[in-house]
């Protein structure tokens, strides 16, 4: 029989529901593997044992156990708020400052039926695609500890690669799942604008960050993201292995378990920062999409090679709302001393941005976020790799001089923060490995609202891959 660590989320959830085993016995599995583990990867920054065991206890208790997320483990990202339990933010100016109430995606993953263990580490203030913050320390990349985890859901991606957990939340305002879920070897999904209304990112300057979720398989992001949702769409999911009660509604989940239909396939040949900046794309990555690509056309789908059209100004207007984002952190007068380098400067410099330079900003991002969508309309689904290079050595991005981090950050990811500013679904799959044996993702890019189609792409590849089956070392 296999380990509880060793389930998909969806498989322990069935587990769940027939009696093999209890959320409080998954919570206390949890635990453990995150007590033993977590001194080596460092995901999680903060561990609530008392408080996860009552909640198991509690939710095992419970007369209904139907929720999407009935007694599954998971962590949340440090920049959210559970109340009774700190939340650093990644920060040195936030040291074990309890919450006093818990936002609203909290309510609706405790409302599934969710039991959460902790806390991920996230950079501070989740400003970075790298995950080593002064605060709590380097994440490390359960593949191969000298290497980072990319960010900003770099936590919850090593927690989840190393088994301490069968998924988890982050948020993605320029790639931060789906960067991390490629160098640690996992499915991430950042969805569309909107859909999620705990996270939706309607709320965030250019609505750049949504919430989403990180998993091994596709069927388990999908659960999760479901969950995430908080409602249900009715039981479309049909599976010959399922049988009464282990039926789970989800419309999301269906499409990743079905993983039905053809679809027409975009494959693009160039990054908006291309005019900018030295963009490199490494022959793994390329090869990554070239091994997809081999393995969509033999599945029937269309496969079509494009560039994206735009005007080279993408980079620097691109920098300047990740400036203006920092501009409203809660820190003032001597506690900008007390910032890293990075978020300093970023505070600084959009603070002193005019109120006409932002909307300048704003209004030209608009215009590319419409010329996007256009462009991809004649496309189920578009492909890139999801990283230009190899998971990043820890150290390798420059802490102090700022204008150097953004161009490594751009060289690194120069393929995610674009479909942030456009509002698109995207999902990155872990399709193949390096020659030393490190995770190379793909990226799929969706139509507005097309997370389905993603999940029916992905569901099939997963089938010919089998990425689960791998394992990292620190696992």
């Amino acid at each position: 029989m296999s380990e509880l660590h060793d389930l998909g989320a969806l498989d322990l959830w069935q587990s769940l529901q027939r009696g093999e085993t209890t959320p409080t016995t998954v919570a206390e599995h949890a635990l453990e593997r995150a007590e033993r583990l977590n001194p080596r990867i460092n995901a999680l920054t903060t561990l609530t044992p008392d408080a996860a065991r009552q909640r198991a206890r509690d939710v095992e208790e419970s007369q209904d156990s139907t929720g999407m997320l009935w007694g599954l483990p998971l962590a949340d990202k440090d920049l959210v708020n559970r109340a009774g339990v700190p939340t650093g933010f990644g920060s040195r100016l936030f040291p074990g400052v309890a919450a006093a109430a818990s936002d609203e995606l909290v309510d609706v993953l405790d409302a599934a039926g969710a039991v959460s263990i902790g806390k991920t580490a996230t950079p501070e203030f989740g400003l970075a695609g790298y995950t080593e913050p002064l605060a709590t320390g380097p994440v490390r990349n359960p593949w191969d500890p000298s290497l980072g985890v990319g960010g900003s859901s770099g936590g919850a991606a090593a927690a989840v690669a190393a088994r301490i957990l069968p998924f988890a939340p982050g948020s993605d305002g320029g790639g931060s799942i789906r960067i991390p879920a490629a160098a640690c070897g996992l499915v991430g999904i950042k969805p569309s604008r909107g859909l999620i209304p705990a996270a939706s990112g309607n709320t965030s300057l250019g609505g750049l960050s949504v919430g989403g979720a990180l998993a091994r398989t596709v069927a388990d992001t999908a659960l999760l993201l479901d969950g995430m949702i908080g409602r249900v769409n009715g039981r479309i999911m049909h599976h010959d292995t399922l049988r009464a009660p282990e039926q789970v509604t989800g419309e999301l989940l269906g499409s990743a378990v079905r993983g039905e239909g053809r679809f027409q396939l975009g494959v693009m040949t160039n990054t908006p920062f291309d005019d900018e900046l030295d963009i490199v794309v490494d022959p793994e990555a390329d090869s990554a999409v070239d091994e997809a690509v081999r393995f969509f056309s033999d599945m029937g789908h269309g496969v079509e090679e494009f560039a994206l059209e735009h005007d080279g100004r993408y980079a620097e207007r691109f920098q300047a709302l990740w400036h203006a984002s920092a501009a409203s952190l809660p820190v003032d007068g001597e506690q900008l001393i007390e910032l890293e380098p990075l978020t300093r400067h970023l505070v600084e410099r959009g603070r002193a941005m005019s109120a006409r330079e932002l909307i300048a900003v704003l209004a030209a991002l608009n215009a590319f976020e419409r010329s996007v969508i256009s462009q991809f309309s004649r496309f189920d689904a578009v492909m890139t790799p999801t990283l230009a290079l190899t998971p990043r050595p820890l150290g390798w991005f420059d802490p102090e001089d700022a204008e150097h981090n953004f161009r490594q950050q751009c060289e690194y990811e120069p393929y995610t923060s674009f479909v942030n500013v456009a509002g698109l679904p995207a999902i990155t799959l872990p399709v193949a490995q390096t020659a030393k044996g490190l995770p190379m993702g793909v990226q799929l890019i969706g139509q507005p609202g097309g997370e389905a189609t993603l999940f029916a792409l992905g569901a099939q590849l997963e089938r010919r891959i089998r990425w689960h089956e791998r394992r990292p070392a620190l696992a």
